[in-house]
């Protein structure tokens, strides 16, 4: 199973890490615990307002207020609990990387990359209209676009090194020893990336992900949302994963699988 479902695994199972945070790949993937944060509720957000009229600025705004209102207590930062309180919101300079957690959607709906990117940036600038937010965004979705249509790891390294400046060249190990919590794009999204180079198949990348000890459940949605997209997420994870989802988003899930996939 592919798709969007690579994000929200992502999440549910760095859920119980973002703020217990560990320096191993050893560690159970779900627990009682894991649940879905404000990384799957926004994906399906934005999933719901693709589905609705992905030209519309205002049935993007729409569906994000909709959705952060119904799930006040998911973990928003708190800039963007005042934009959700805003009867006009206006984006607010975000670089962090809750414009990147959200993106996936966007590169399963489009016809090229210009169009998903396109659609991720609109998707970002409407909170996250900081240089950093954009173009963490656009990083993640060019890179699940690329894995979709099945380019290669290198094929996506080097698109997403040149293009976005992004330094890929680093490993897991290396990284993990110094790794902190880190909610910038900048200091998420390509470690997020790596994890991702870096994985031997979509479980692996998550824990790749989780090891880290940074911002586990945003970095195992951004890098679960690649792999969901180059690999087949295990059946084991998908329904562990779905079955956390309240019938609100998983209809929207479905309806977004029975569209697009």
């Amino acid at each position: 199973m592919k798709g969007i479902i690579g994000a929200i695994s992502g999440d549910i199972i760095g859920s119980t890490r973002e703020f217990n945070s560990i320096k191993t790949k050893d560690f159970n993937l779900f627990t009682r615990n894991s649940v879905f944060t404000d990384d799957t509720v926004m994906t399906l957000a934005i999933a719901k307002w693709l589905c609705e009229d992905k030209t519309s600025k205002d049935v993007l705004i729409k569906n994000l207020k909709i959705f952060g209102n119904k799930y006040p207590n998911a973990g928003y930062g708190g800039m963007f609990r005042n934009w959700l309180a805003q009867q006009s919101p206006e984006p607010y300079g975000s670089w962090a990387n809750g414009s990147a957690m959200r993106v996936s959607p966007c590169a399963w709906v489009a016809d090229s990359l210009e169009e998903s990117r396109r659609l991720a940036e609109m998707s970002a600038a409407v909170t996250h209209n900081h240089s950093e937010g954009i173009k963490g965004a656009l990083a993640t979705s060019d890179a699940v676009y690329l894995a979709r249509i099945g380019a290669d790891k290198e094929e996506i390294r080097e698109h997403v090194e040149v293009r976005y400046d992004y330094d890929l060249s680093r490993s897991v190990e290396e990284i993990r020893s110094s790794y902190s919590f880190d909610v910038s794009c900048a200091g998420s999204v390509p470690e997020s990336i790596i994890c991702f180079l870096d994985g031997n198949d979509f479980e692996d990348t998550i824990r790749n992900a989780v090891s880290l000890g940074g911002d586990a459940d945003t970095q195992a949605a951004i890098a679960g949302s690649i792999a969901g997209a180059y690999w087949d997420v295990p059946k084991n994870i998908a329904f562990n994963s779905i079955h956390r989802l309240d019938y609100r988003l998983l209809n929207v899930f479905i309806d977004f699988e029975e569209k697009f996939l």
